[in-house]
């Protein structure tokens, strides 16, 4: 592989804003990649791999070159070498790679991947929760699997395709896509590829959703005509894909704290074909009172650290602080503690997160199940999806029923 200095430079400019201004990641990468208009599918994967990883591989790379933060353009062009030497890419004679010491940087590489905070290039703490909730053994085997870039995925909309038919239409674009048993709807892409410009995302066959995300959904059991409340719509993932489910008939009502999220998801609803989902913002308490007692089905897609999607979001682990992770338990118990009231009697309540961490997942649960507001409702199933077992993204969900 031969480095391209246009190239390469955005790379750099990409690293200053994520490092220095902590800018989110598929942000920044989002516009490298409008930059300039001659560069090809491969020269934009480039920008966009390459940041990513060495996002992903920050503190380890950061070490191997001896460099610390804030990190100024020499640093990060240490680091690119780094990268470059590990990758056994030829760096060529600019002046940015003087005296690179080549055989140093993997004796060093060598060295430090016998510490596993190091080489899983992780923070301290992150290191240790891991550790202390899952074990080491589970937890070493994780982190691995969360440092690998992840699969495209994408949902079949079955209001208006099926797997087969959308599977055809994407092969005559040379978008070759695989079946995943256990997951009716998913289409795995064998080579990454922008579907995002193909006509069949604009006619809203399909939408890109990690398959642990598709279980969420299938959790749920919803029928059509049911009365089912998305209490955490955000963009509406999860929404969509129960409107499928509930092939267009009964009512979704879809809430979030975010409006802007909200009028995303009617963009993409209309893409999809869906019509029988309604908007809520939670501007207070009114609109989930409102409901109490009114669901067949709630769903709880609750806000929690995002450590089972470190694959997609690897500058989250930078940006992640151990407070926020106390902060957000207590959110996710009030969350569970309120919005269960818009269950029925004999309705069902899925509580999911996208962590890996038991404190945020199965313990939540089982202190929401010993207090008064869960003394009606007892666990059907609950379900944990490791990335190092799976594949996919790291998920947890438990099905909930309120007795009749």
């Amino acid at each position: 592989m031969r480095l391209h200095r246009n190239l390469c430079f955005s790379v750099i400019d990409g690293l200053t804003l994520i490092f220095n201004e902590g800018k989110y990641a598929d942000k920044v990468i989002q516009q490298l990649l409008k930059r300039d208009k001659r560069w090809g599918a491969r020269d934009r994967g480039f920008v966009a791999e390459t940041t990513y990883d060495i996002v992903r591989w920050k503190r380890l790379y950061a070490e191997i070159a001896e460099v610390k933060a804030p990190f100024d353009r020499d640093n990060l062009w240490r680091m690119f070498a780094v990268w470059a030497t590990l990758k056994g890419i030829k760096l060529p004679d600019w002046k940015y790679f003087e005296n690179t010491p080549t055989r140093k940087i993997k004796g060093r590489f060598d060295e430090l991947s016998k510490i596993r905070k190091l080489k899983e290039s992780i923070p301290d703490w992150i290191d240790e929760l891991g550790e202390k909730e899952l074990g080491s053994e589970v937890w070493s085997k994780e982190i691995t699997a969360l440092n690998e870039q992840a699969d495209v995925v994408l949902r079949v909309n079955t209001l208006k395709t099926t797997k087969e038919k959308l599977q055809a239409q994407l092969f005559d674009l040379d978008i070759e896509t695989e079946f995943l048993k256990g997951y009716p709807n998913a289409l795995k892409l064998k080579e990454r590829a922008n579907v995002f410009t193909s006509e069949a995302f604009k006619n809203g066959y399909f939408e890109v959703q990690d398959a642990s995300s598709q279980l969420v959904a299938e959790f749920l059991n919803v029928k059509p005509g049911m009365r089912v409340v998305d209490t955490c719509a955000g963009a509406g993932g999860k929404t969509l894909h129960i409107a499928s489910l509930m092939e267009n008939k009964g009512q979704i009502i879809a809430m979030d704290i975010y409006e802007n999220k909200l009028n995303e998801l009617k963009r993409r609803a209309k893409r999809n074909g869906a019509h029988n989902i309604e908007n809520r913002v939670i501007d207070s308490t009114k609109p989930i009172k409102k409901l109490y007692d009114k669901a067949d089905r709630v769903l709880i897609d609750a806000p929690c650290s995002g450590l089972g999607v470190l694959r997609r979001n690897p500058d989250a682990k930078w940006k992640l602080q151990p407070d926020f992770i106390e902060k957000i338990k207590k959110t996710q118990q009030d969350i569970l503690q309120r919005y269960s009231r818009m269950v029925k009697a004999g309705g069902q309540l899925v509580y999911a997160t996208c962590s890996v961490l038991p404190s945020e997942n199965q313990n939540q649960v089982a202190t929401f199940l010993k207090s008064e507001a869960g003394k009606d409702f007892s666990l059907v199933k609950d379900k944990k999806v490791l990335v190092h077992k799976s594949g996919f993204d790291g998920f947890y969900m438990a099905l909930l029923e309120k007795k009749a």
